[in-house]
């Protein structure tokens, strides 16, 4: 089992969490206001007097082929991060038999780099396409309830989470430090709700994109394509309301990069324009995205985002997949890199607001990005 970092109390900041998430979606039924559910989760970590340990140090990566070797563990566990975060395609899950996807479950869970991660290491997770159970599934996919109860179970989740019988997804959100040094993470669920992809059906644009390396689905212009569905976009309203001293989104697919005809945000920029939106009208908080899913590691940056500060995201994948047609992303900084990988974030709270080292290191622990952000 995960180690959970507690003070002060024998309930877990995941129990806790969990009872707020089952208030605040009551209330947004009810149409409550962002201000008063924001008071009720402050007030549910007062009351039960739970305080996670400060954390500075995150790690966090995507795609683990439950089939291959996984080297890349020995590096992760010897930067000793208090939390790690999957970002999705946990295991290769790929298909609609519950015991097809526990046997892959069970293969992860038996790799001793990944036990001792367990061991050492708080460790939370979102799922992908592939561990959700089909690949670039969505809202179609039939099986997605089972598929559900195996993830959650095989990471922990308790048995009275709101994840596990919410009706539109296992969406979640988790705040860790005392006043000054708070972190929020929230992890959305982009598999649940996401409407269907387009496909280009012309064979000959279908291989003119390929040939520039990029994917064979259109942008979705649909009334009411999502990425979300409404109840989650709610949700997410009124987690940014939440008051932190630094924001973390885990998005499962990149969010910043251009169009790529690839699996994205930019498959749906309704949705995608919307994100940015409520970050610009919510309360302005220090804020990071970490992405995964593509099979390469890089830095992508927006200096125009309607923020006083530029938008970023680190995208870490994959843990041991590796895809070397990179495609094309003007909002990159610097180079890409198509080899194993994961990502570090170190938090330097001496400052206020807190400066931000984000990294991808290698299978041997080797920095190949390396970019300092400040707020």
């Amino acid at each position: 089992m995960m180690t959970t970092r507690m003070m002060h109390s024998n309930i877990s900041m995941r129990a806790v969490h969990a009872m707020f998430c089952a208030s605040i979606g009551a209330q947004a039924l009810l149409g409550f206001s962002s201000s008063v559910q924001a008071q009720t989760f402050e007030q549910a970590l007062v009351q039960t007097g739970v305080k996670n340990k400060n954390i500075s140090r995150i790690a966090f990566g995507s795609c683990v082929h439950q089939d291959r070797p996984q080297p890349i563990w020995e590096a992760v566990n010897a930067a000793n991060p208090d939390v790690f975060v999957f970002l999705g395609d946990n295991i290769y899950g790929d298909s609609e038999d519950p015991a097809v996807l526990q046997a892959k479950y069970e293969q992860l869970g038996a790799v001793p780099g990944f036990q001792q991660l367990r061991r050492q290491t708080e460790v939370v997770a979102i799922w992908d396409d592939h561990d959700y159970g089909v690949n670039d599934g969505g809202i179609e996919f039939p099986a997605k309830e089972a598929s559900r109860q195996l993830m959650l179970e095989f990471w922990g989740e308790p048995a009275d989470s709101q994840r596990r019988s919410r009706a539109d997804g296992i969406y979640t959100s988790y705040l860790y430090g005392e006043p000054g040094k708070t972190v929020q993470l929230i992890l959305l669920d982009l598999r649940w709700n996401r409407t269907e992809l387009l496909q280009i059906t012309d064979t000959d644009k279908r291989a003119a994109r390929l040939a520039q390396d990029m994917g064979p689905y259109e942008a979705s212009l649909e009334p009411g394509a999502t990425m979300l569905g409404e109840a989650q976009w709610h949700w997410f309203q009124q987690q940014l309301q939440v008051d932190a001293d630094l924001r973390i989104i885990g998005s499962s697919i990149q969010l910043l990069a251009d169009f790529t005809g690839w699996e994205s945000w930019a498959n749906f920029p309704a949705d995608r324009q919307r994100f940015f939106n409520l970050l610009q009208t919510s309360p302005v908080l220090p804020t990071v995205i970490i992405s995964g899913d593509t099979h390469w590691s890089e830095f992508s940056r927006i200096d125009n985002s309607g923020l006083p500060f530029p938008l970023v995201e680190m995208t870490a994948s994959g843990l041991t997949e590796e895809w070397h047609e990179i495609s094309p992303n003007r909002h990159r900084v610097g180079e890409a890199f198509a080899r194993a990988n994961f990502g570090m974030m170190d938090i330097d709270w001496s400052v206020q607001p807190p400066v931000v080292s984000l990294q991808i290191r290698d299978v041997e622990g080797r920095v190949l990005i390396d970019q300092m952000v400040g707020f």
